[in-house]
């Protein structure tokens, strides 16, 4: 190594020590106040059911503010994949109160969506912003949005861990160096800490119980986590087929969510479907001790597909793990396994299958249930990814390696 090449190592160093502790404390304080209201709206429309009514009006708001002002962040994360595989600007920061400003009326209104999706915007948003201060070049860019999907997960779901690596994973390792893994990791944890900081906290859950590794267990793990790879694949084609349906037929943007809920207003309120608005962390947190119906799983699909599709903001995954976790809560009537470990193997692995992320569910499954269900975990996470098919959540997402292979040989 020359002298000038260890000149810039050792200036590169606080640099990006400083970058990733502005990101971290800026992204984990965004996502903070974003829990802290996501919070405030859904006890408000759990207290006054009636504003479902109003969740046309609600999408309303939403398609005026993504058409007058939106037009360019409308992509969501897809438009972070694309800018870290083909970068060309610097992402817009509207991005970060755009899609709070949308989460957070949907939410309100009682339309079925998640907060992954908002906290990993708000992340990239923030985190490209540096690239002008910094001066740094595209492939130094290609850095800052790993760092903000890393940030934006890590505090919202409070699993650094998981966080650092779906960064990684999500963008299949692509053109990923040594710096960039340290740095994703050193971020997370900021970003995690920040949010503990502000004294947030997370959903717990609990796998008391966890049987002995035999055959017959393996077995029922494998054909769990087949189930859940068919479960994301149904739910990434479900997503994507509304999505195209109301853009194909609705011409004027702004009256998809109009239109959308409509629909969901007179399925949520008048049939009595409540449990399906919102993130319906309740039901997942019951599914662990109580089964589920066999349907719950199809209709969150349903009403999380169309609210997306429609035009509606927040993220995917935790509607994922409403499926996955009803979908094992259900089965334990029929697979003779704990209850709370099919409805934690289901949680991590319809996720793993629709993001392509086995390795990060994994991951993510240890840091919420313990250590003692990892190898279940891992072998409903690696079944699921291969089982739910070449297309997932995200439509811009670069899909390789085995998965890719597999299903360009055999389909």
């Amino acid at each position: 190594m020359t002298f000038q090449a260890s000149k810039q190592l050792l200036l590169d160093i606080p640099k990006w020590i400083l970058i990733c502790a502005l990101i971290g404390i800026l992204s984990g304080s965004a996502s903070a106040f974003f829990l802290v209201s996501l919070e405030w709206v859904t006890q408000f429309r759990i207290q006054h059911d009636w504003i479902i009514w109003l969740l046309p009006f609600g999408g309303f708001l939403v398609g005026l503010s993504y058409y007058y002002w939106g037009e360019s962040v409308a992509k969501g994360n897809n438009l972070l994949l694309e800018e870290y595989e083909n970068p060309k600007k610097v992402i817009p920061f509207k991005m970060a109160p755009l899609v709070l400003l949308g989460t957070l009326l949907t939410h309100l209104f009682g339309g079925s969506a998640g907060r992954e999706g908002t906290a990993v915007q708000m992340g990239g948003a923030i985190a490209d912003q540096f690239t002008k201060f910094f001066q740094l070049d595209n492939s130094e860019r290609k850095i800052l949005i790993i760092l903000g999907i890393s940030a934006g997960f890590a505090s919202v779901f409070g699993t650094p861990l998981a966080g650092a690596i779906f960064a990684l994973e999500v963008l299949y390792f692509s053109k990923i160096n040594f710096k960039s893994i340290l740095l994703s990791f050193l971020v997370a944890y900021a970003a995690y800490f920040t949010v503990e900081f502000w004294e947030i906290k997370h959903t717990h859950y609990s796998i008391p119980v966890v049987p002995e590794l035999s055959l017959n267990n393996i077995i029922f793990t494998l054909i769990v986590g087949i189930l859940s790879g068919f479960a994301a694949l149904l739910f990434s084609r479900s997503t994507h087929f509304w999505g195209s349906l109301f853009s194909k037929n609705i011409k004027y943007p702004p009256l998809r969510p109009v239109i959308g809920g409509v629909v969901l207003a007179i399925a949520i309120a008048g049939f009595g479907f409540t449990k399906f608005s919102g993130l319906g962390v309740p039901v997942i947190v019951d599914s662990f001790s109580n089964p589920n119906q066999w349907y719950d799983f199809l209709l969150k699909i349903l009403f999380t597909g169309f609210t997306l599709g429609a035009g509606f903001k927040g993220g995917e995954v935790t509607p994922l793990f409403f499926v996955g976790a009803t979908l094992g809560s259900a089965l334990s009537t029929v697979i003779p396994m704990p209850i709370a470990l099919l409805a934690g193997i289901g949680f991590v692995a319809v996720f793993s299958g629709a993001t392509h992320t086995p390795i990060a569910c994994t991951i993510m499954g240890m840091e919420l249930f313990g250590i003692a269900p990892g190898i279940f975990i891992a072998i409903a996470c690696t079944i699921a990814y291969f089982s739910s098919g070449s297309v997932g959540i995200y439509k811009s997402q670069i899909v390789k390696g085995a998965k890719y292979k597999l299903y360009q040989k055999f389909l």
